[in-house]
């Protein structure tokens, strides 16, 4: 579930970015008020926090995880 939840945070860092780099416009400070909101300094940390997490997914073992079913 973290593994799930940090690749989400990931991926709208992600998009942010490139938000920033194509069209100069920071969509999380636009949401909170500015890039140094109390908000949106946490929005940017749990991003950077998720991406380092997804960096430890990369040299994850993934033949000693166990296969779960879809229950759909």
């Amino acid at each position: 579930m973290i593994d799930r939840i940090a690749l989400a945070l990931t991926v709208i860092g992600g998009v942010n970015w490139g938000l920033v780099g194509i069209f100069r416009f920071d969509l999380v400070a636009w949401l909170c008020g500015g890039q140094t909101a109390v908000l949106a300094r946490i929005i940017y940390t749990l991003v950077g926090i998720s991406a380092l997490w997804c960096l430890a997914l990369l040299f994850r073992d993934w033949d000693d995880e166990p296969v779960v079913a879809n229950s759909h």
